[in-house]
């Protein structure tokens, strides 16, 4: 375990900074154009030990495409990625090293898996290649069978298509430790699942965390499944930070219009409170072009003439807690912000 002493602050396991993805777009005569999908564009938080960082958001926030680039799965356009404390494929760290350290868990459960490989040795593969003997990885890859709720002598020697989708994820999660990983990336690792078993994969995936001291990173659309195992969460629209903070005071006192609205489309159980009207009115805007300023203002209901002039920048308001939102910024010119800072 790598925790933090007890009273001491936690400290940063993964640090982003200034990360992009620009996808080129072919057009013209000869497949050439300036035109790119700006899916990551510039986007700067960190991840702390022990700690669960959700990432919520619209699809193709860039959720996806932040993790891939966090795992070194596609190369950045810009940016870097320091894990604890040592640039991620620079002399300080291989991306082989790192990747013994993070691991990742898909949404898609049975395209991650090998169909010709059985599930023991889907589980040993990564360990073998990463120098593990074959009788250390088999041993490995057996006890994690157990620790996933998967009885070895019942499903080692079974192949991917003969499991469930739920029994598949496991195998997943327990391909993803084999490694003896610091820190899992989840990207909608349980929205493929049915509920009943969905519930039983994230107390496993608690279970876990608590046993073998882990950092998760839970990307997911579900709002409320994000709050039951977040320790702060990350709003994301249109491939940039929209709001980060400790979860329970982002869900009950979120200061971005866009965070505002995400979670009044939660459905609610109590028929008194259900809402008539959708909080968020249309499509998230064209990434190859997005708008000009803040890039939620086509869409938000505080929106006022400055908004579409001017970048917000990234500021603190509260314990842990920042927002990119003009109204917050002093002097911003937006009717609502404050017309000077506040010194305590």
């Amino acid at each position: 375990m790598h925790a933090d002493l007890p009273g001491e602050p936690a400290q940063p396991l993964l640090t982003i900074r200034g990360l992009q993805k620009h996808f080129p777009l072919k057009t013209g005569l000869f497949g050439k154009g300036k035109d790119v999908v700006r899916a990551v564009d510039g986007v700067d938080f960190e991840v702390l030990k022990n700690e669960t960082l959700g990432v919520v958001g619209e699809s193709g926030c860039g959720k996806s495409t932040t993790a891939r680039l966090m795992m070194q799965l596609i190369a950045p356009t810009a940016g870097e990625v320091i894990f604890d404390g040592r640039t991620v494929g620079g002399r300080e760290l291989s991306v082989k090293e790192f990747r013994r350290q993070v691991q990742m868990v898909f949404q898609d459960s049975y395209a991650s898996l090998n169909p010709r490989l059985t599930i023991e040795d889907s589980v040993a593969f990564g360990p073998q290649v990463h120098g593990v003997s074959k009788s250390e990885a088999v041993r490995r890859a057996r006890d994690l069978l157990a620790r996933v709720g998967l009885e070895p002598h019942r499903f080692a020697e079974r192949y991917p298509h003969e499991l469930s989708g739920g029994q598949r994820q496991r195998v997943n999660i327990a391909r993803a430790l084999a490694l003896q990983p610091r820190m899992v990336i989840l990207d909608e690792a349980v929205s493929a699942l049915d509920k009943s078993v969905e519930a039983q994969v994230i107390n496993l995936l608690l279970d876990l965390k608590a046993e073998f001291g882990l950092t998760y990173v839970f990307i997911s659309h579900d709002l409320n499944v994000v709050r039951y195992v977040s320790d702060r969460v990350m709003v994301m629209y249109l491939g940039q930070l929209a709001e980060i903070g400790p979860s329970d005071a982002l869900y009950e006192n979120p200061q971005h219009p866009y965070t505002r609205a995400l979670l009044s489309s939660i459905p609610a159980l109590d028929p008194d409170h259900r809402t008539e009207k959708a909080a968020l009115a249309g499509d998230p805007p064209n990434p190859i072009n997005p708008p000009s300023g803040c890039r939620f203002h086509p869409r938000c209901p505080l929106a006022a003439p400055v908004c579409s002039q001017q970048v917000p920048a990234r500021l603190a308001v509260g314990a842990r807690q920042a927002v990119s939102c003009l109204i917050h910024e002093a002097g911003s010119g937006h009717p609502k912000a404050p017309s000077r800072l506040h010194v305590a």
